[in-house]
C-alpha cells in the first residue's frame, strides 16, 4: 500500500467515522478534552477496526488511554535521559548556575546556555522521533493484544518496520505530519474562531492519525520481479 492510498483510506476512514454522524463526534470532542478517553478511543481504531467504532463502555476507553499514555511516557524516558546527560556534559547545567550565582553578569552567559540548550533540544528530538518509529508500532501491537508487554516486544516491532520498509516508514510519517500541520496552520490562523474549530477537529485528527498506524502495521509489501 502506497502513501497516497493510506492517506486516501485514513481520510475517507474519518469522514465516514465522523460527517454526519454528529453525536458522534461531540462524545469524541468531550473525550478530546478528558484526553485519556480520546487515547483510549484511538486504541479501538488501531484494533482495525471497520467502520469507525462507537464510543462506549468509558471506564474501559480511560483506563486504555492511561495504558496508553503510560507506554508513551516509557518511550520518551531514555531520549530525555540522553537530552538531559548532553546537557550536562556540554556544560549546560554549570552556565546555568552561573547565571543564578552571578546576576549582574547573566546576558553574558545567555548567548552560552541557548547554544547549549539549542544542541540537547535538537539531539532529543532526533533521538526521540527514533524511538517513536519504534513505540507507534509499540501502540498497534498493544491494540491488536492488549498487553502492554507487547507494546515493547522490539524484535517484533523491528520486524514489522522492516516488512514494510525503513525507508518507506519514515517517509510515510513525515508525510502524515507535513499534511496534519498544514491544515492545523490553516485552521490556527483562522481569528477568534481558529482555537475553537481546532477543539472540534481533534477528534478527526485522532480517527485519521489511529487509522494510519493501523494500516501501515497491517500493510503487506509488494513484490517486486529479481
Amino acid at each position: 500500500m502506497g502513501i497516497g492510498e493510506l492517506l486516501s483510506d485514513s481520510f475517507g476512514y474519518a469522514n465516514e467515522g465522523l460527517i454526519g454522524k454528529w453525536v458522534r463526534w461531540i462524545i469524541l470532542i468531550i473525550s478530546s478534552i478528558i484526553f485519556p478517553l480520546i487515547m483510549g478511543y484511538s486504541l479501538r481504531v488501531m484494533k482495525g477496526t471497520t467502520p469507525a467504532p462507537e464510543p462506549g463502555d468509558y471506564l474501559g476507553m480511560f483506563i486504555d488511554g492511561i495504558k496508553m499514555i503510560i507506554i508513551e511516557i516509557v518511550y520518551m524516558i531514555i531520549p530525555i535521559i540522553i537530552g538531559a546527560v548532553i546537557f550536562f556534559m556540554s556544560g549546560g547545567f554549570g552556565i546555568l548556575t552561573m547565571m543564578l550565582m552571578d546576576v549582574g553578569n547573566w546576558l553574558a552567559y545567555a548567548g552560552m546556555l541557548i547554544a547549549t540548550l539549542g544542541v540537547s533540544l535538537f539531539v532529543l528530538l532526533i533521538i526521540s522521533f527514533i524511538f517513536s518509529l519504534f513505540g507507534i508500532i509499540g501502540m498497534v501491537r498493544f491494540a491488536r493484544t492488549g498487553s502492554m508487554g507487547e507494546a515493547f516486544a522490539f524484535s517484533e516491532i523491528t520486524n514489522t518496520i522492516g516488512k514494510f520498509g525503513w525507508v518507506q516508514y519514515i517517509i510515510a510519517l513525515i508525510v502524515l505530519n507535513i499534511v496534519l500541520a498544514v491544515i492545523y496552520g490553516i485552521i490556527s490562523l483562522i481569528p477568534v474562531i481558529g482555537f475553537l474549530l481546532l477543539l472540534i477537529i481533534a477528534p478527526y485528527f485522532t480517527m485519521i492519525i489511529s487509522r494510519y498506524y493501523s494500516l501501515i502495521y497491517d500493510a503487506v509489501p509488494i513484490s517486486h520481479p529479481r
